[in-house]
């Protein structure tokens, strides 16, 4: 089964937690302490993988989580940082987190990589926190939360050559004749319900890797019928095959069916039309093909060439590889540089967020949220009464307490904080 979106769960490891430890060695008086700081979370990367061209692993495996960072030690020894979780994508990815819609990564390359969720920091150990005034302190912090976020795998496939079409024109059949791709055939519409690649080589040596595209109808870019889902990869391709029934076996007008196609093809996307197009004039084995591409020559307004094949008797195959391979050698295979040209840096104002928020419940609860204070209260360990006290200080530093005395907060009043409460003291 061919998958080509799919939504993911990912979780980058926690931060290791930090230790509360003395120095306990002989012959040292006074020692001091000698907790060592957490390792850090894995990250989760995911990696092109060349040999993958589908995301079916995707399928069965919708929760991706790299391992926690170790706890520090003793005699300030650092745990040990945790190994990314790497995960092997097919070439033409693209990941978009759900929640903004933006985009966080594009994968087009072997071995190229991206960090899409960032490992937490190891916790501080409690030697790192001794000062003159207090120089053994009794806490310690936890690690740092990792990212955790939602995702939308896209796969856009990277062929050279793509094969547009209405259904049944005979693109499955074109493909499987010039390549060793097997595609299902079958004498009804729709027959091909996901994209077939295929490696085309030319009786001169030449190679390209050609996808077979599920047939698109009018109104495609909107929506209907089975070509939708599959516009997408019509994006990666560097040269588009469009292949037409010029017998008109269907009863439709081939040249209406050339103008109905591009059309969709414009509608989703303006830029594909700036990409080569062959015309393949298939099914010319057919009684009135001769006589229809006299008219469909005539018509044509645009300079694209057009060559008249049969897929069945194998005709014309070999001149219409030529001209795709003669195209692609034409084209840059990396996109071309821009002219490097004087630019200026805009700086967009990007208003700051706050480091709480305060709500009240139907119970009369105050809740506080926020990233920031969720973050700290998660790096908390609530174990250790100096660590409780700490925080206390952090949140007073905040001005949390004075917002909630603006908000009303008075001695005894409930406070809640993700699944825990406290009780507000003056």
């Amino acid at each position: 089964m061919f998958v080509d979106q799919v939504s993911v769960y990912i979780k980058a490891g926690d931060g290791g937690n930090g230790l509360v430890a003395y120095r306990r060695e002989k012959y040292v008086p006074k020692g001091g302490p000698a907790g060592g700081d957490g390792g850090n979370g894995g990250d989760v990367i995911f990696e092109v993988d060349e040999g993958l061209n589908t995301l079916m692993d995707f399928r069965y495996n919708r929760h991706f989580k790299a391992k926690r960072g170790e706890n520090g030690m003793s005699k300030n020894q650092h745990g040990k940082n945790a190994t990314p979780l790497v995960v092997p994508v097919p070439p033409g990815t693209t990941v978009v987190d759900e929640e903004t819609n933006e985009i966080i990564a594009d994968l087009t390359h072997h071995k190229q990589q991206a960090i899409i969720a960032h490992g937490g920091r190891g916790g501080r150990g409690n030697s790192r926190f001794a000062t003159p005034r207090n120089p053994a302190p009794e806490f310690a912090e936890n690690g740092e939360p990792g990212q955790e976020r939602n995702i939308k795998v896209e796969l856009k496939l990277i062929a050279d050559v793509g094969l547009v079409g209405f259904p049944s024109v005979g693109k499955s059949t074109f493909i499987s004749v010039v390549s060793a791709a097997k595609p299902k055939i079958a004498d009804y519409h729709f027959t091909t319900l996901s994209p077939n690649l295929g490696v085309v080589d030319t009786s001169d040596h030449r190679s390209f890797v050609m996808a077979d595209l599920p047939g698109l109808i009018e109104g495609a870019h909107s929506g209907v019928g089975l070509g939708h889902q599959f516009l997408r990869h019509v994006e990666r391709t560097r040269v588009i095959v469009h292949v037409i029934d010029m017998a008109g076996t269907e009863g439709r007008d081939p040249y209406d069916d050339f103008v109905k196609i591009n059309q969709e093809l414009k509608e989703y996307d303006n830029k594909l039309m700036d990409r080569p197009q062959i015309i393949a004039a298939n099914k010319m084995d057919m009684p009135g093909a001769e006589e229809n591409i006299k008219i469909f020559k005539d018509k044509l307004t645009e300079d694209y060439p057009v060559y008249p094949i049969s897929s069945l008797t194998k005709e014309g195959l070999r001149d219409i590889l030529f001209g795709i391979a003669d195209t692609l050698e034409k084209i840059p295979k990396v996109a071309p540089k821009v002219e490097e040209t004087e630019e200026e840096v805009v700086y967009r104002y990007q208003r700051p967020q706050a480091s709480f928020d305060i709500s009240r419940d139907d119970d009369g609860a105050f809740v506080l949220s926020g990233i920031k204070i969720e973050k700290l209260f998660k790096m908390t360990d609530f174990n250790r009464d100096e660590a409780v006290q700490r925080f206390a200080r952090q949140l007073r530093g905040m001005g949390v307490d004075e917002e909630l005395r603006k908000r009303g907060a008075k001695d005894g009043d409930t406070i809640r904080l993700l699944d825990y409460e406290f009780e507000f003291i003056e």
